[in-house]
This record gives structure tokens, sequence and C-alpha cells, in this order.
């Protein structure tokens, strides 16, 4: 990163600077907000909305920081409205785009769900991301690892993955290889910054991690 002398451009896309945190890293981890035409700080989580953007990393404790010591404000030189609620909107937008994403990976054959088909996916090394739900039996969720070099996701509610595959309630998933895994992966983990608290009050997590871990 820029602060120990790096190259910005890095493999991993251009990075900004957060302004709760001052920290400089990619902007896939950072949320882009915007002034609205009525003065209103409004999140582009595409970063594609027109005018001056600011960032802030995707951490509730860095967007309330933010909120509280009116670094918008601070950061955009001039008054700015915040909506009500607008963490918990936030977190329901994330959310939203995560389902979305998986459900397209779906459509496309680059997604199952259901012990038995992710348990296949896994024993093929056909899927490169494991999703559990954080509502899950911890018992059943450990019957399943990782894919080795891959990426875990346990921060979706089984009622969300449910709506990714048309579905009351999912509690295993797997994504394949497909194009679209990366996106999710980078989308769960904005989500993650905004719902993964318990780690930072010293609170031990259920999160196993995800990276690295052997089938098995």
């Amino acid at each position: 990163m820029s602060r120990g002398g790096h190259n910005k451009n890095r493999e991993d896309g251009p990075e900004r600077k957060c302004i709760a945190t001052g920290e400089t890293q990619p902007k896939c981890g950072l949320i882009r907000f915007v002034l609205g035409p009525d003065g209103r700080i409004v999140p582009d989580l595409a970063g594609k909305l027109p005018g001056r953007g600011v960032y802030v990393s995707s951490d509730r404790t860095a967007l309330e920081m933010a909120l509280k010591k009116g670094l918008f404000q601070r950061s955009l030189k001039q008054p700015v409205q915040v909506p009500d609620g607008m963490l918990d909107l936030l977190e329901q937008m994330l959310s939203r785009r995560v389902i979305d994403l998986i459900s397209l990976a779906r459509k496309s054959g680059d997604a199952v769900a259901g012990y038995e088909k992710v348990k296949d996916w896994l024993g093929k090394e056909e899927a490169s991301v494991l999703i559990q739900a954080n509502d899950g039996s911890e018992r059943g969720k450990s019957k399943l690892s990782t894919p080795y070099g891959g990426t875990y996701i346990g921060w979706l509610s089984a009622d969300e993955l449910g709506m990714a595959f048309g579905r009351q309630s999912v509690i295993h998933a797997a994504l394949g290889t497909g194009g679209l895994a990366s996106r999710v992966v980078e989308e769960a983990q904005r989500l993650k910054g905004m719902r993964a608290q318990a780690s930072k009050s010293g609170t031990k997590s259920t999160d196993r991690g995800g990276s690295g871990r052997r089938k098995g």
C-alpha cells in the first residue's frame, strides 16, 4: 500500500484512502459515498454515481466514526445530511447485492445448494467457495470444509441464502469457479465488515476463516 511506499496500482485494483481510519486500501474493500442534489449523503456501492466521492472502509466501526466525527462534511467541505438508519440500510443494500449475485450464479449453473450437492461439488473439486448460513447448526456445518485454496462465506442467514436459491431457507451452498464467484466473494467481504463485529470485541467468532482449508 501507499503507506509503505508501494505502488497504488495493485493487482487487486486501485486504492483509495478511508476518511475514517486514514488507511489506504483497495477500492473493493471500501464504500464510496457521494453527495446527492438534495444535500444527502448517498452510498454508491457500484462506484458509478457522478460527483466527487469519498471513501470509508466497509466496516461498521469505521462508518460509525465517520458519522460521529462529521467526517463526511469535513471531507466534502460542505454541510451534508445523513439519512436516518443509514448503516442498517447500507447493510441491507450489501446483503441484497450478495443475494442477487448468488442468484445469478445459480441461474448460470455455477452455484448449488443443499448438503449432498455441496458435498458432491467439494469432493469433485468443482467448488471454489463454500457458503453456510450463520444460523445453521454448527455440527452440521462442521461436516463440510472450505475448498483448498478457496473461500468461506459464513455471515448470511438461512433465509437470505434461501432467497438466492428460490427456497424458504438454505444452510449449505457452493460456488463453482465461474466469473461470478470472485464478485460474490468481494461483495460478501464488504457485507462481513458490517456484520462481523464479534471478533473485534474479543468474542469468539464463528467465522472459520475459509481460505486454504483442506477438505475432509
